[in-house]
């Protein structure tokens, strides 16, 4: 089941990051990034899903790349600090901040969809998460085409049955990978911080 290799993988690196003294191999990073790619085949629908795969895809593609020559992610980014190109279009460091953010839309996306207080469709979720972690790094001209591009989601009824999943396996692993992607992205964050880059850039 394809969300339950996703969660396996993010369960493995919120052991990393829990554990002190230890680093996170940019390999294993890219490796349960990559995971996602198999979210963007069942959503194969419209604008959006198009867009979100051209851009997670290649970034998270720069970074298996850049595992070849960087153990670490504390590496990467520090060779990218000594080198001055933090900030450019392109670098690794840039790169794993928009990977982050796709990690903390796609925590919203399961929060939202595991809500038992309402009936969120997949489109409402998408839109919930889109526009509380994108959205503000966005220009008018890219929101206006995510919003177009949301419209043709599917239903959240449909969405466990496409990952062959019931609900009830779906919701586990939604609930797992919640758990396991926050600490993730608080190491990530952490990792920001420590080095005086922000993460709001």
């Amino acid at each position: 089941m394809a969300s339950k290799g996703i969660v396996d993988a993010f369960k493995e690196l919120a052991v990393i990051v829990n554990t002190p003294g230890l680093d996170v191999p940019v390999k294993n990073f890219s490796d349960a990034c990559s995971r996602f790619f198999v979210v963007f085949k069942v959503l194969k629908t419209g604008m959006f899903p198009r867009f979100a795969e051209i851009d997670y895809v290649t970034k998270v593609n720069d970074l298996a790349e850049a595992s070849n020559l960087t153990p670490t992610l504390e590496l990467m980014v520090d060779r990218d600090i000594e080198a001055n190109c933090v900030r450019k279009v392109g670098s690794h460091t840039r790169n794993l901040l928009r990977i982050k953010r796709s990690l903390e839309m796609m925590r919203v996306m399961c929060e939202v969809l595991l809500d038992t207080e309402s009936d969120h469709s997949l489109r409402d979720a998408t839109f919930t998460a889109y526009n509380q972690v994108f959205a503000p790094h966005h220009g008018w001209a890219i929101q206006q085409a995510v919003a177009t591009g949301i419209g043709s989601l599917l239903p959240k009824t449909l969405l466990s049955g496409m990952f062959n999943e019931t609900e009830e396996t779906f919701k586990i692993h939604a609930q797992s990978y919640v758990t396991a992607s926050a600490s993730v992205t608080n190491y990530l964050d952490n990792l920001f911080l420590s080095k005086n880059l922000g993460i709001d850039w």
